[in-house]
């Protein structure tokens, strides 16, 4: 079996379940439901999920006006920079997705965007109408043309070690990254777990990586 830590909100589990459905040697351990710590031991992979923002205590950067930050839960984000640090010196797969693909910039050093607009429709949500463009050195099996969205905040300045994969076609949001510095490390701003046949290439690809 494939031990992927990852802290999970309860309604996410379902769209989760979908995603690895075609992986059934893959099991999730929540760090929300005490199943592991953040120490990670005798994990093999570390998915950080979507969620409210990072608390303001955890940002790098200064913070004149707290009013954007929605909803932080600092617990949450105690195991998960814990975790992240933990998986960064192991060398574990990490991979990111929307609050996670945040984490993982803050947790290398970057900075985020404390409020952007139009990237947080009710029509986006679910629906992949989201157009990207694309760095020329970005994997065929992770162009995904257009995406959902469902957030607020962006990354703004990188964390060490990571490079831009996509971004918004109109407006420049980084919807995209990866590590130039660990073995396998991707952060996706949107929700590649909402569909799980069209992003299936991307969980496919981590599973491997979690593998090796």
């Amino acid at each position: 079996m494939l031990r992927v830590a990852t802290w999970i909100r309860e309604k996410d589990i379902p769209w989760f379940g979908r995603s690895f459905a075609p992986h059934p040697e893959v099991v999730l351990l929540d760090g929300r439901t005490g199943q592991i710590g953040p120490e990670l031991a005798g994990i093999d992979a570390l998915l950080i999920t979507g969620g409210e923002d990072i608390a303001a205590e955890y940002l790098r950067q200064p913070i004149p006006e707290p009013s954007p930050i929605l909803d932080p839960v600092p617990e949450r984000d105690a195991w998960e920079f814990a975790a992240l640090a933990t998986a960064v010196q192991q060398g574990l797969p990490i991979l990111g997705v929307c609050k996670g693909h945040q984490v993982l910039n803050v947790g290398l050093g970057g900075t985020l965007r404390l409020h952007i607009d139009g990237h947080n429709l009710p029509e986006q949500k679910d629906a992949n109408i989201q157009p990207l463009r694309f760095d020329a050195a970005t994997p065929a099996h992770r162009r995904f043309e257009s995406v959902n969205s469902s957030h607020h905040q962006a990354i703004d300045q990188l964390g060490d070690g990571l490079v831009i994969e996509a971004w918004h076609a109109g407006d420049g949001t980084i919807e995209q990254v990866r590590s130039t510095q660990l073995p396998w490390c991707v952060g996706v701003q949107y929700h590649p777990e909402r569909d799980a046949a069209l992003y299936a290439p991307l969980f496919a690809e981590f599973v491997r990586a979690a593998r090796g």
